[in-house]
């Protein structure tokens, strides 16, 4: 997506819930696009490049909501970042990459579908971004199916990455300051589409001591999982190493 809906037409914006959600977007682009060159397949290494570009497109428009976004990328320390910690939870295997797309893109979907029926700031990026976030959806919806109904070996590693993540969910349930959104509503309507979904797949939603009303850690707090700061390493070190440049 490219950014062009006029920042300056958009009215008073939450700064703080302008971050959290452009930061969810850039960081899980970053990630995504760790797979160029290393991705099962070409077509899959196209697939997950075009998803990370949708959502750097919804991360500068977002980030420039709050300020100037190149510095808000390049200039900010680990604790200024706002995202939650799924998104930048490493890729793993091919399965585990799923997984973690599958969790935030339903959630997004879910989330943009309810900023888009308002009138609040973000509507206009939502409206737009809606109709990414259902393809996002899709793509990780069909290698979860492929995945989960596949080989004896496909299915384990994909209920592994299901399980492994699952602690990090919860974080997306929690309220956002200056989001004006139905916090309980859009959690519920996310395990309306994920339980359905995994029992296709022949997998299970995960259960036990990080099921429920699990939440890990605090991303929208600044507190973040180790693979962060290696992750915002690589992303600024270009920057910061050769600062006011101009290409």
């Amino acid at each position: 997506m490219n950014p062009t809906v006029d920042p300056t037409a958009v009215g008073p914006v939450p700064v703080g819930a302008a971050l959290a959600l452009g930061d969810d977007a850039l960081v899980l682009s970053h990630r995504l696009g760790e797979w160029a060159g290393n991705a099962p397949v070409l077509e899959e290494e196209v697939a997950l490049a075009n998803i990370a570009l949708d959502l750097l497109g919804q991360a500068r428009f977002l980030l420039s909501l709050a300020g100037d976004e190149d510095e808000l990328a390049y200039q900010r320390e680990e604790r200024a970042f706002r995202n939650v910690q799924l998104v930048e939870q490493p890729n793993g295997d091919f399965a585990h990459t799923v997984a973690r797309q599958l969790y935030f893109s339903v959630h997004q979907q879910l989330l943009y579908s309810q900023l888009a029926a308002g009138d609040g700031p973000f509507a206009a990026l939502a409206a737009k971004a809606v109709k990414e976030t259902a393809y996002h959806r899709d793509h990780a919806e069909h290698w979860t199916l492929r995945l989960g109904d596949g080989t004896e070996e496909s299915h384990r590693r994909m209920q592994t990455a299901l399980d492994a993540l699952w602690r990090y969910t919860g974080e997306l349930f929690e309220p956002v300051e200056g989001l004006h959104i139905d916090v309980e509503a859009l959690r519920e309507d996310w395990l309306a589409l994920i339980t359905p979904l995994l029992e296709r797949a022949t997998l299970t939603l995960p259960t036990g001591p990080q099921s429920g009303a699990w939440t890990a850690g605090a991303g929208r707090q600044g507190l973040h999982t180790e693979p962060f700061g290696r992750i915002l390493a690589e992303m600024q070190h270009l920057h910061r190493s050769h600062p006011g440049a101009s290409w």
